[in-house]
């Protein structure tokens, strides 16, 4: 997923209105030494300004040459109101492909099927990686219902799917974990999944183990529930690692 690099891969989100705190976030951020960025523009206040947020994602880039996840997180899977219609999030996604100033973009597997397909082609087109996504901020699934989002993100095209779910209880973060497992060893492509709130912190920290290959951590202000500040969980997988036996 990322040249040269070890999972997990740790991401941190930037959620700054306007450019201005974006960059401040960042001098905050790029001293922890994240192995991914995702810049979360349902928070940018411009966001229906296509030179603004093209200007931006370029200024981001300019900053450091981690990789840059570009997310307009829908507001029915936990994302901000945005101004925007679907089509127009659409033709933003295409435009940022074609500015290439970023090196993933992510997009939810509930779409309609034809923007998917309008956003592989672009994304393809301009070696832009799509993450294919499910967010449930309310419980956790079917085990079932879960699978056939992450093996329908793989039947279009993505390069990464993703699941985040809200766990009730403590079964409901095991119940992930193993059907990461699951999909992990069934899918061709790479796989990220979470529980979210306090209660899945467990599988922030060892999803890995599971199969999951990138976890979020926490930079300046989290973009979700449950989100673990970044030098908390470095120590806490280092820790992980270390204790495993060597058959893991």
């Amino acid at each position: 997923m990322i040249s040269g690099k070890k999972t997990p891969y740790i991401c941190t989100p930037l959620v700054g209105k306007d450019r201005e705190e974006i960059m401040e976030e960042l001098e905050v951020i790029l001293p922890k030494e994240p192995d991914v960025l995702e810049w979360r523009v349902d928070f940018y206040n411009e966001i229906d300004q296509l030179q603004s947020v093209l200007a931006t994602a370029e200024q981001i880039a300019s900053k450091s040459d981690l990789p840059i996840l570009f997310t307009i997180r829908s507001e029915k899977e936990g994302g901000q109101p945005i101004t925007l219609t679907e089509s127009q999030k659409v033709e933003l996604l295409i435009e940022v492909c074609k500015n290439k100033s970023v090196d993933f973009i992510d997009f939810e597997v509930a779409n309609d099927p034809d923007h998917i397909k309008r956003v592989r082609e672009v994304s393809k087109e301009n070696n832009v990686k799509l993450v294919l996504s499910y967010h449930n901020f309310d419980f956790t699934p079917d085990s079932a219902d879960i699978l056939k989002r992450l093996f329908l993100a793989e039947f279009y095209g993505a390069d990464v799917a993703k699941a985040a779910v809200m766990p009730k209880n403590k079964d409901d973060v095991l119940r992930l974990l193993h059907l990461t497992s699951e999909a992990d060893r069934a899918m061709t492509i790479p796989l990220i999944t979470m529980s979210m709130g306090g209660m899945g912190g467990l599988s922030r920290i060892m999803g890995w183990i599971y199969g999951s290959v990138l976890t979020f951590a926490v930079g300046v202000q989290s973009s979700a529930p449950g989100q673990i500040p970044i030098d908390l969980l470095k120590q806490l997988i280092i820790n992980s690692q270390e204790s495993l036996p060597d058959w893991v």
